[in-house]
């Protein structure tokens, strides 16, 4: 039985080296509004069921749409408000579903990483050569479209395979070099970026993607009120910008066009942003950026100190 996943060491917390961000900010913030496509009836994968009802599963794909329709407008009006780029964790096959949000997602200077094809076919079952074809699909759709060289990675619905890092940082190189395929959202492991192990040695890292802040889990699985969630991203703010002052941390937001942009829920999250982008020393960052000053500026020191806090072995 496997003890870890083999692909970071354990690193305490306390005591790291002193992470700087811009500015000597505290947190760096980043949106990130997962835009998704889903099939009405995709094809069946043994492990997992895309619906819980059979086809025609018109609750669930319905509000989905929705979100495509009026929702993605909604949340990126409030985020041009706080002057917020969001990181959109994409479906590319909206790319060809609906180039128009594409459109306005380029428009506003947005970043876009891959999300899968569809989020309704999983890496689950795959082999490594199929999983292979969806990678390299999804970033060199999003190039195509967007001329953007996708830097990070988070599996389609949150199916994951023990390859997945590697295959992800084995594409980018190959496509684009060191300009692509450089960071993952599929690990939940920590408030700080850290490095991450990958087979063809590329500077590989995590950036924090966070389950607990996520819209879909708040609302749809924990069941909570819209102005409990409010408060939650405010606490977790504060945490985090209290410990900002020692070595900088990030909290990251990930939304769902067809759950916190429904009009009963958009006054708690506009809340929430406004409290957070009143404080100072706060970086309103992309994936990208965040990932990018974290390999300039700390993987290095960070892996020295892994090494050191490890007896020497990485």
């Amino acid at each position: 039985m496997k003890e870890s996943l083999g692909v970071y060491d354990y690193w305490p917390y306390h005591n790291r080296p002193k992470i700087e961000w811009p500015n000597g900010a505290r947190v760096a913030l980043w949106v990130a509004p997962n835009i998704e496509f889903y099939e009405l009836d995709p094809p069946a994968n043994p492990h997992r069921k895309a619906w819980p009802q059979p086809s025609p599963a018109l609750p669930g794909y319905t509000i989905r749409d929705y979100g495509n329709r009026v929702g993605h407008r909604r949340q990126m009006d409030l985020l041009d408000k706080y002057g917020i780029r969001g990181s959109v964790s994409l479906s590319v096959a909206l790319c060809e579903h609906h180039p128009e949000i594409i459109d306005r997602v380029c428009e506003r200077g947005w970043e876009l990483f891959s999300h899968g094809i569809y989020n309704t076919r999983y890496t689950y079952g795959l082999s490594e050569e199929q999983e292979m074809e969806m990678i390299r699909d999804s970033i060199e759709t999003i190039y195509r479209h967007s001329g953007q060289k996708c830097a990070g990675y988070l599996a389609p619905a949150l199916s994951h395979s023990e390859r997945t890092l590697d295959l992800f940082a084995e594409a980018g190189s190959d496509l684009f070099g060191d300009d692509a395929g450089f960071y993952t959202c599929d690990l939940f492991h920590d408030d700080q970026p850290t490095p991450v192990r990958v087979r063809n040695g590329k500077r590989f890292i995590s950036v924090p993607y966070s389950l607990e802040m996520n819209d879909t889990i708040v609302y749809a699985v924990n069941k909570v009120e819209p102005r409990h969630y409010g408060t939650m991203l405010k606490r977790h703010f504060d945490r985090l910008y209290e410990e900002g002052k020692e070595s900088g941390t990030v909290m990251c937001i990930p939304t769902h066009n067809y759950q916190v942009s429904c009009p009963h829920r958009m006054k708690a999250f506009e809340e929430a942003l406004e409290y957070i982008t009143g404080h100072s020393d706060v970086w309103l960052a992309t994936g990208r950026e965040i990932a990018e000053h974290y390999l300039t500026h700390s993987y290095d020191a960070a892996l020295e100190d892994i090494k050191r806090k490890n007896g020497g072995v990485q």
